[in-house]
């Protein structure tokens, strides 16, 4: 029998029957085969992104005190910004959240410069005025869910701060999430994806957390617009795989600014 539309019905012989559900699977490719790779021990780029409150203490000293923890701290900020190991992207909160004052985005092989920064920074007539409300680590990874998207490119390497604003979250999936089959889970991808095409103008960065923090992937979006974001992230919240999420706060909207600046504006 032929039901309308032309589709098989169930007593049909021709019909084809459905592949069996897999059932959860770890890292597989979206096809669902299984296979025996390799450990993947190639280099990464490690990310950081830390959050720094300046305490209003800072703002009570005298104004020459204040102008000397200042130039002390820019000249740490535009020597780290020129290291061969790392890439720094700094980024004003100021008037954007309460809880935080400044962002630095830290990308390196090896997460050892972010603790050689900090240590400089904790030893600074400045680092006796900060706290770090936030501080997320993630690894860059090719995402499973794109091997099929023309042009999506190697996602290993990353030249980040192109926009004027980077909006970043960290990112949980709910448990039943990873209950799904490969081929659901990519489905609800393939939506996710197309509902972002139209949006040229934010570029995405995923960035994976496993087992280093406390997230599961860390989510930055650079963009000049960030009206266009706020669309963009309103029609995701329509989409199947939005059902999903178990986390995805707190929001930092952050505005790149060069060091002088960001220096300026601590008070």
């Amino acid at each position: 029998m032929t039901h309308p539309h032309g589709a098989p019905g169930n007593d049909d012989p021709t019909r084809a029957t459905p592949a069996p559900r897999r059932g959860p699977t770890v890292d597989l490719d979206p096809s669902g085969q299984v296979t025996g790779r390799e450990p993947d021990r190639t280099q990464r780029q490690f990310l950081n992104y830390a959050f720094f409150k300046v305490d209003s203490a800072f703002r009570r000293l005298p104004a020459r005190d204040r102008a000397d923890v200042k130039a002390e701290f820019l000249d740490l900020l535009r020597r780290w910004s020129t290291a061969d190991d790392m890439i720094l992207r700094t980024y004003s909160l100021v008037g954007l959240r309460g809880d935080c004052d400044f962002m630095l985005w830290r990308i390196s092989n090896d997460p050892g410069c972010f603790q050689a920064m900090q240590a400089e920074m904790n030893a600074s007539q400045l680092g006796g005025y900060l706290t770090t409300p936030y501080s997320l680590l993630s690894l860059q990874k090719r995402s499973q869910y794109v091997n099929r998207i023309e042009g999506a490119g190697g996602g290993l390497e990353l030249l980040p701060g192109q926009g004027r604003y980077l909006f970043v979250y960290p990112f949980v999936k709910t448990r039943a999430w990873y209950n799904l089959s490969p081929h659901a889970r990519q489905g609800m991808m393939d939506e996710h994806i197309n509902a972002s095409t139209p949006f040229k103008g934010v570029r995405i960065n995923t960035s994976y957390s496993y087992g280093i923090d406390d997230q599961e992937f860390v989510v930055s979006f650079d963009s000049d617009y960030p009206q266009e974001f706020v669309d963009l992230v309103g029609r995701l919240r329509y989409t199947e795989a939005s059902l999903y999420t178990l986390r995805d706060a707190p929001m930092f909207t952050c505005a790149k600014t060069e060091p002088d600046a960001l220096v300026a504006q601590l008070g």
